[in-house]
């Protein structure tokens, strides 16, 4: 993976040490062979003893985990609802399994379509708000068939260079023109579309909430230029579904844009608390997706289980409405919590809040030593941001309690202080 490549050549280069010598019994002769060996850059960040990614859990996706058989805040994960403990899901996933097996062994173009796929088809299109929807294996997924599938090689992709990286790899899959504007830059977009032939394709695809920042697309102007420019609009609601929008519909509903975005799409790993994807359009689109998706025709479609445990989360979501309050009530107790303790917390107006540390090496120290404390977060560092905005991606969960918050921001707090966090900022601000 090229990005964490990068990541670890810049703590080899700041840091000053050679690579390690690895003994193999025979020397590797093809080149395959070769470039898997020479690659130890993971085995030299564990040695420092800061290696942040692959840290096994022990226990359910709830407000404290085990690791290493010890309790840990979670204030890392995706859960926004904390519903991936919740007794309903995991009785509609028991009953499903029951009911269909554990699997479909096929893709939903051939064998692999159940009528409970279709049951939740129905369920998201209407929780959206769009005629039609079309369930995926996973979100990475919805991205790579949808965004690589409409449009054409005379045809435009437009994307905020913040998007995620699936809606990037997606684009890259397609033919064609990929275009980008800078975040949430609505004159920059317009200069970007001002250069589009009028007459074709041009789909603007957007993150709803974007995903390290935390902010939201500025939809409402993107709709005015869609419209005068005779463009398109997909919306890749991930981190919008469940938290913005009546009953957690999205970022579309939330500004009253449902009818002027052509797509909406939507993962299960979030809010959802299961796995798998979905796209919702009119039926048309829904129709020409289902035999020209590749992602969608040569994978297998989700399990039972999964369908299952989604449809009882979007009926519990209606159900239980305080959820999304509970929410809410947390992101910004614990958005003045962090700003109190001196944090930058960016534009950040979501349950995703960025912890600003601006250095690549201190934020994982703290990543490492909040851990040992604790507490886990997740360090957001260069290439995938610049490294004078390297972050920790501070997240919320409905059922994370206030005094949960505080021990965490108490304990990240103190840990900024020991490495020199708040003098960093101190020093920007006196520079700027």
């Amino acid at each position: 993976m090229e990005d964490f490549t990068d990541i670890c050549n810049l703590f080899i280069l700041r840091l000053n040490l050679k690579s390690t010598n690895m003994h193999f019994d025979q020397q590797p002769t093809s080149p395959f062979k070769q470039k898997m060996a020479s690659y130890t850059l993971p085995q030299q960040i564990q040695q420092l003893g800061l290696y942040p990614f692959f840290r096994t859990i022990e226990s359910e996706q709830d407000t404290v985990v085990k690791i290493d058989g010890k309790d840990v805040l979670m204030f890392g994960s995706n859960s926004y609802l904390g519903l991936t403990t919740h007794p309903k899901l995991k009785e509609a996933s028991i009953k499903a399994i029951q009911k269909y097996g554990s699997g479909c062994a096929g893709s939903r173009f051939l064998n692999g379509t159940l009528d409970i796929h279709l049951e939740l088809e129905e369920k998201l299109a209407k929780y959206v708000g769009k005629p039609g929807a079309l369930v995926f294996s996973t979100g990475f997924q919805v991205n790579l068939g949808v965004i690589s599938s409409i449009p054409g090689r005379h045809d435009y992709i437009i994307l905020d260079d913040l998007d995620h990286a699936c809606i990037i790899d997606g684009a890259r899959l397609s033919f064609a023109k990929v275009m980008k504007y800078s975040h949430n830059d609505m004159e920059a977009l317009e200069k970007v579309l001002s250069k589009c032939e009028l007459d074709k394709i041009k789909l603007i695809v957007i993150d709803g909430v974007f995903s390290m920042e935390g902010d939201i697309a500025n939809l409402p102007e993107i709709v005015r230029l869609a419209e005068k420019y005779n463009a398109s609009i997909m919306v890749d609601d991930a981190h919008g579904l469940g938290v913005l929008g009546k009953n957690g519909s999205g970022t579309a509903d939330h500004f009253g844009l449902t009818d002027k975005v052509d797509l909406i799409m939507g993962t299960f790993s979030k809010s959802l608390a299961s796995i798998g994807g979905f796209i919702a359009a009119d039926l048309d689109t829904i129709n020409y997706l289902k035999h020209n998706a590749r992602s969608l025709i040569f994978s297998a479609s989700i399990a039972p289980a999964n369908a299952a445990s989604v449809i009882a989360a979007v009926d519990l979501i209606q159900q239980e409405p305080e959820r999304i309050k509970n929410l809410w009530d947390n992101t910004h107790y614990a958005m003045a919590a962090l700003k109190n303790a001196g944090f930058d917390t960016g534009h950040s107006v979501t349950p995703i809040i960025p912890i600003l540390i601006r250095d690549d090496y201190k934020t994982f120290q703290l990543t490492k030593l909040a851990l040992e404390r604790g507490v886990f977060v997740n360090p957001v560092v260069s290439p995938a941001v610049p490294s004078t905005s390297s972050l920790i991606r501070y997240s919320l969960m409905a059922t994370h309690t206030k005094a949960q918050i505080d021990r965490s921001v108490e304990v990240l707090s103190q840990i900024a202080k020991e490495i020199g966090v708040f003098e960093n900022q101190i020093v920007r601000s006196f520079v700027g």
